[in-house]
Order: structure tokens, then C-alpha cells, then sequence
């Protein structure tokens, strides 16, 4: 699964969500995707919080097979900026 696919799996759930914020989730060599209110696209752009993590530990998020809290305490996640931004995230994934 690539960037593009997971825009499209979580696009109904972020346009439908109640979220206010901005993240980008910073994949590395894989790209990102910026979550923006009720937008999400692989466009780069300005947030209120990065989160950089690899696609498959993003993956994993999502699937339920990694916990955010063990993946942020073991390194597998990075967050810079408003860290109640991604706390939220829980919302949309």
C-alpha cells in the first residue's frame, strides 16, 4: 500500500470527521500526507504537527497492530509541534 492508497482509504473519514487541526504525516522517502480540517492529500504543506513514522509502522497504526503510545515511547514515531494534534488523530484513523 502506497501514500495514495491510504488518502483514499481514510478521504470518507476525514471528510466526514469534526477535525479542526492540521497534521502531516511524513513518510520519508514514501511521501506525506497532510491532513488539513476536512482535506487530506499528499501535497506538502505547513501543519500544526508532523508526525514522521515509516509507511509500515503506518500501516500498522492503522490496522490496530501497533499502539500509537508503545510506537511514540520506542522511536517508531516522531512528533514535532502541537502534540494534542496528534492525539486527536484517533478520530480519523
Amino acid at each position: 500500500m502506497g501514500a495514495q492508497d491510504i488518502v483514499d482509504r481514510l478521504r470518507p473519514r476525514v471528510e466526514k470527521s469534526d477535525f479542526e487541526k492540521s497534521v502531516k504525516f511524513d513518510l520519508g522517502k514514501d511521501g506525506v500526507i497532510v491532513v488539513d480540517r476536512n482535506t487530506i492529500s499528499t501535497t506538502d504543506a505547513e501543519t500544526d504537527c508532523t508526525i514522521s513514522l515509516s509507511l509500515d509502522n503506518l500501516e500498522a497504526l492503522m490496522s490496530g497492530d501497533l499502539s500509537p503510545t508503545m510506537a511514540f515511547m520506542t522511536g517508531k514515531i516522531k512528533v514535532t509541534g502541537d502534540m494534542s494534534v496528534a492525539m486527536a488523530l484517533s478520530q480519523l484513523l
